[in-house]
C-alpha cells in the first residue's frame, strides 16, 4: 500500500497535474486528490467511457484489449489507465 501512495504522490508532483483517482472494478471511486462531487462526476463517466472504449476495441478485435484511453478537451487533457480490478484517471491542464 505504501509504493501505491509513493506512486500516487509521484504523479501529482508531476507538472500540471490537476487531480488523480483510482476507480474501483464497479466505478466507485476508492482514492482521490480532488474534492468529492468532482471524484464522483469524473469516476462515474470515466468508468462508463472506458467500459465503452474497451468494447469497442474487442468488438474489432477480440484477440485486443484497451491499454490506454487518452481524452483532450481545450481545457484538460485526461487518461485513464484501465486494468482488471481498477482504473487510474489523471487530469492535467495541458498548457502548463
Amino acid at each position: 500500500m505504501a509504493e501505491v501512495e509513493e506512486t500516487l504522490k509521484r504523479i501529482q508532483t508531476h507538472k500540471g497535474v490537476i487531480g488523480i483517482i483510482v476507480v474501483n472494478a464497479e466505478g466507485i471511486p476508492i482514492r482521490t486528490t480532488l474534492d468529492n462531487s468532482t471524484t464522483v462526476q469524473y469516476a462515474a463517466q470515466l468508468h462508463h467511457l472506458t467500459m465503452l472504449s474497451r468494447s469497442a476495441v474487442r468488438e474489432l478485435d477480440p484477440q485486443n484489449d484497451l491499454t490506454f484511453l487518452r481524452i483532450k478537451s481545450k481545457k484538460h487533457e485526461i487518461m485513464v489507465a484501465p486494468e482488471k480490478d481498477y482504473l487510474l484517471v489523471v487530469i492535467q491542464n495541458p498548457s502548463e
